[in-house]
C-alpha cells in the first residue's frame, strides 16, 4: 500500500493507490471506511454525529415481518399474478415443501425467488429480473442511473453531479480483484457493482467491497421510478443474502449513526453488533446499548463498564453514598482534552499531536514503541524505496511531534493498528 496521510477536523484520512483486501479488512475492523481511493476514520468522540461501525452475522439473521413483506411484494410484482396461477399448475409444490415453507422463511431462496435464473418456465414471468456482480467500472448506463438518483432522491442540483465525481466516488478503488476457495466454492474478493436489471433496464446499483470476512456495502442507488418498492430494504436483504451464500460470515452496512433518525434503520437488521471505538470489541446493539446511545452523544461500552466498576468501588468506601453521587455527576469525558470537533481541529492545525489530543482507539506512543520497529516502515521518496530510518531527519524527529517525519508515520500507524501497519508503504513528497 502507498499512501499520503492527512489528519484534520473530526476524521483521519489517507489516500491509497493499492490496498489488499486483507489489510482493508483489518482497517474496517478498526472503524475505517473508504470513498473511492480515500480512506477515513471518524473521531467518534468529537464528531458532530458519532459514526459507529456495525456488522451483522448473517447466519443469525432472521428478517422481520416488514422485511419479508417487502421481498414478497417485489417478487409478486416481478412474477405477476398470471404467472403464479399457471406456474402453480405446471410446477406443483410437494406437500413436504409446502410444510417446510409454511414453518420457515428460507431467506436466500425468497430473496432470489424472482431472479430469472430461479424462475421455472414456462410460463414466462411478467418481468425479467436479473442481478449480477460486475467489475466496479464506469459505464454511461451506470452514470445515468447515478444522475437520476442524486437529482431525484438526494435532491442535488444537476451542476453538482458529474461523471468525474461518479468515477471518483463509486468506480475508483485501490482493492485489486482476486478470489479464494471456501468450502469448494470460489469466493470473489475486491470491489464490485451489483447491478439490478428489469427487462434489460438498469434500475439499481449496489457498490460493494467483498472482503475475506464480510460483504461491505459502500453505496446504493436506484432509479426514482422504483421508489415505491423500497429498494433500500431490498438491497440490504440482497447483500446479506450474498454474504450468507458466499460464506463471507458478516454483512457490514457502513456506519450506524444513532443521532440521525434516517440512519437508525440499520439497527432493524438484527442481531447487529457495534464496534467499541476504544477497544475494538464488538457489542450487541441491544436495549442497554440503545439506551446509552439515547442518553449520550459518545458511547464506548468498555468505558461504561469501567465507570460502573469505579462507582461500585466508590460505593463501598467510607462515605459511599456521597462518593457515588460525585461519580454520577462527574463528566465521564474529563480525561479527554478538547472534546469538541472545533476545539480539536484548531489544536491539531496549530501543531497538537493526535496522541496529546487522545483520539479514542489510537495506539499510544508507548504501545507503538513496544510493539513495532517504526524505523523499519517502508517508504517511497521520489519513486525510490527505503526504510523510514534511512531518512537523514529520522533520528532528530520526535514521535510525539506531528510535523516531524517520525510523528507523521507514528500517527498513521497509531490509527491503522499494528496488524496493518507492517504491511504498508508510506509515500512521502
Amino acid at each position: 500500500m502507498q499512501s499520503r496521510v492527512t489528519p484534520y477536523g473530526a476524521s483521519y484520512y489517507f489516500a491509497s493507490k493499492t490496498l489488499t483486501v486483507d489489510v482493508y479488512q483489518l482497517l474496517v475492523d478498526r472503524g475505517w471506511r473508504r470513498s473511492g481511493t480515500i480512506f477515513y476514520k471518524p473521531d467518534v468522540l468529537r464528531h458532530c454525529c458519532p459514526h459507529y461501525t456495525i456488522r451483522l452475522p448473517v447466519a443469525s439473521f432472521r428478517p422481520s415481518k416488514d422485511q419479508r413483506r417487502t421481498v414478497n411484494k417485489w417478487n409478486d410484482y416481478v412474477l405477476g399474478e398470471e404467472y403464479k396461477k399457471k406456474a402453480a399448475k405446471l410446477h406443483p409444490v410437494s406437500k413436504e415443501e409446502k410444510a417446510r415453507l409454511k414453518n420457515t422463511f428460507d431467506f436466500v431462496r425468497e430473496v432470489q425467488r424472482s431472479d430469472l435464473d430461479n424462475v421455472k418456465r414456462p410460463p414466462e414471468p411478467a418481468h425479467r429480473f436479473e442481478v449480477t456482480l460486475e467489475p466496479a467500472k464506469f459505464s454511461e448506463e451506470k452514470y445515468q442511473l447515478f444522475h437520476n438518483y442524486q437529482q431525484n432522491v438526494h435532491k442535488e442540483k444537476p451542476s453538482q453531479i458529474s461523471k468525474s465525481g461518479f468515477k471518483r466516488f463509486l468506480c475508483d478503488t485501490p482493492l485489486p480483484k482476486t478470489s479464494k476457495d471456501v468450502n469448494g466454492k470460489t469466493q470473489l474478493l475486491g470491489s464490485y457493482h451489483q447491478c439490478y436489471r428489469l427487462d434489460g433496464r438498469l434500475i439499481a446499483l449496489g457498490v460493494l467491497d467483498l472482503l475475506p470476512h464480510c460483504v461491505s456495502g459502500v453505496y446504493f442507488l436506484y432509479h426514482s421510478d422504483f421508489e415505491q418498492w423500497h429498494f433500500g430494504k431490498l438491497s440490504a436483504l440482497r447483500e446479506a443474502a450474498l454474504a450468507l451464500e458466499g460464506n463471507y460470515e458478516y454483512y457490514y452496512m457502513g456506519y450506524y449513526i444513532h443521532s440521525c433518525t434516517k440512519m437508525r434503520y440499520k439497527g432493524d437488521y438484527s442481531p447487529q453488533y457495534v464496534l467499541d471505538p476504544e477497544t475494538y470489541e464488538w457489542n450487541p446493539l441491544d436495549g442497554e446499548l440503545r439506551s446509552l446511545l439515547d442518553k449520550k452523544t459518545y458511547v464506548s461500552p468498555s468505558r461504561e463498564r469501567r465507570l460502573r466498576e469505579a462507582k461500585s468501588v466508590s460505593a463501598k468506601g467510607t462515605d459511599g453514598a456521597l462518593e457515588s453521587n460525585q461519580h454520577e455527576n462527574e463528566d465521564n469525558l474529563s480525561d479527554y482534552p478538547l472534546p469538541t470537533a472545533s476545539e480539536g481541529g484548531d489544536a491539531v492545525a496549530k501543531g497538537m499531536s493526535l496522541f496529546e489530543l487522545k483520539v479514542p482507539g489510537l495506539m499510544t506512543p508507548e504501545e507503538i514503541e513496544e510493539q513495532l520497529e517504526l524505523g523499519t516502515v517502508p517508504i517511497t521518496v521520489g519513486g525510490q524505496m527505503a526504510e523510514a530510518q534511512n531518512l537523514v531527519s529520522w533520528d532528530s524527529s520526535d514521535l510525539r511531534k506531528p510535523r516531524t517525519i517520525k510523528g507523521i508515520i507514528g500517527e498513521l500507524v497509531a490509527c491503522m493498528g499494528p496488524e496493518a501497519a507492517w504491511q504498508i508503504v508510506v509515500e512521502l513528497g
